[in-house]
C-alpha cells in the first residue's frame, strides 16, 4: 500500500472514530481527532503546545514574515502557546483530517531518561516555538496503529500511551527534536522564554511591562527582546496584546460575555480601545466575530 492509500485509510478511520470522540478522550486525553470539510479563510488563531499530523487537506500558517505549511508531508510542532494566522484548505472531497497530540512533559522526561547519554542521540537544534518537519514513514506507521487501537476501548487504554511514546520518540530524534528537548531543559534561552510565557498565561490581566518580563527571564531588555522574538516570532507586547484578545474572544463565544465585560476581564481599561484593537486584529467587531463563530460551531 502506498503512502497516499495509507493516508486515505487514516482519513476514513478518523471520520468513523469521531462519533466516539468523547469516550476516546477519556481513555487518551492527549489525543484529539481533527476533521473538517469546510475551508477556512486566513484568520488569527491561538494554538496551545502540541503536535499536529494531517493525513488529508492542509493548513498554512503565518507569523509576521514567516509562512509555514503542514500537510500529509510535514507535521506541525508547537512547543509554546502561540498566536498566529491560519488558513485551512478542506472540501467534502478532500477533507482536513488528522490528529493532534498534546505533549505530556512527564512522559517526555521518562523517554529522555531511557535514552540517557546514548551517543546516537543527536537531536536537531531549534530555537523557535513553532516548527514544521517531515512526516516520516515511521511516524505515519505509528499513527496508523494509534488509530487502530482507538477502535477498541481496552486496546486504546492499554496500548495507546505506548504508541504515543513511540511517536514522541520519532519526533525527538528528528530534525526538530531540539524543540522538544528544550521543553525539559531548564537553562536554555528557550526554557527561559517559556517561563515568561507561563507568567503571561497566568497574569495576562495585570499591567505587565517588558522590564518585568525581562527580569523574569533573568535577561537584559535587549537580550530578552531578541530571544523572545526568536521563540515566538513576535515582540513581547504584541504577544501580550494578541493573547488578551484571544482570551476575550473565548469569553464572548463560550461564556456569552459582552464585549465591554470581556475587555475589562482581560485587562483593558478602555472598552473602545479594546473594540478598535479587536477589529484591527480579527477583521470584525467583537459582536460580529462572536456571532460568526457561534454560527460555525452551532452554539
Amino acid at each position: 500500500m502506498n503512502r497516499q492509500e495509507v493516508c486515505q485509510q487514516l482519513t476514513a478511520k478518523i471520520n468513523l472514530l469521531r462519533d466516539n470522540e468523547k469516550s476516546l478522550s477519556a481513555l487518551l486525553p492527549d489525543v484529539r481527532l481533527l476533521y473538517g470539510t469546510q475551508p477556512g479563510t486566513r484568520t488569527p488563531v491561538m494554538y496551545q503546545p502540541g503536535i499536529i499530523f494531517l493525513f488529508s487537506g492542509h493548513k498554512i500558517g503565518y507569523i509576521n514574515e514567516r509562512v509555514f505549511r503542514y500537510d500529509t508531508n510535514e507535521y506541525l510542532l508547537l512547543t509554546v502557546p502561540l498566536p498566529f494566522e491560519c488558513e485551512t484548505y478542506a472540501t467534502p472531497e478532500i477533507p482536513l483530517a488528522g490528529i493532534r497530540l498534546n505533549v505530556d512533559i512527564l512522559q517526555l522526561q521518562e523517554l529522555l531518561m531511557d535514552i540517557g547519554e546514548d551517543e546516537h542521540f543527536q537531536p536537531g537544534e531549534s530555537a523557535s516555538g513553532i516548527n514544521s518537519s517531515v512526516l516520516t514513514d515511521e511516524i505515519l506507521c505509528a499513527a496508523e496503529r494509534l488509530l487502530d487501537v482507538m477502535e477498541h476501548p481496552l486496546d486504546a487504554r492499554i496500548l495507546g500511551r505506548q504508541i504515543i511514546r513511540e511517536i514522541l520518540y520519532h519526533v525527538l530524534i528528528g530534525p526538530r527534536g531540539g524543540a522538544l528537548l528544550a521543553l525539559v531543559s531548564r537553562q536554555t534561552h528557550f526554557s527561559l522564554i517559556s517561563r515568561v510565557l507561563k507568567r503571561i498565561e497566568s497574569h495576562y490581566t495585570e499591567n505587565l511591562s517588558v522590564d518585568q518580563l525581562a527580569a523574569e527571564a533573568n535577561m537584559s531588555v535587549s537580550a530578552f527582546h531578541h530571544n523572545f522574538k526568536s521563540v515566538t516570532s513576535t515582540s513581547p507586547l504584541q504577544y501580550l496584546k494578541s493573547y488578551r484578545l484571544h482570551k476575550a474572544r473565548m469569553l464572548m463565544v463560550h461564556d456569552g460575555m459582552k464585549a465591554s465585560a470581556a475587555a475589562m476581564r482581560v485587562g483593558y481599561e478602555s472598552a473602545s480601545q479594546f473594540s478598535r484593537e479587536f477589529k484591527r486584529y480579527f477583521g470584525l467587531t467583537p459582536g460580529e466575530d462572536a456571532a460568526r463563530i457561534r454560527t460555525i460551531q452551532g452554539i
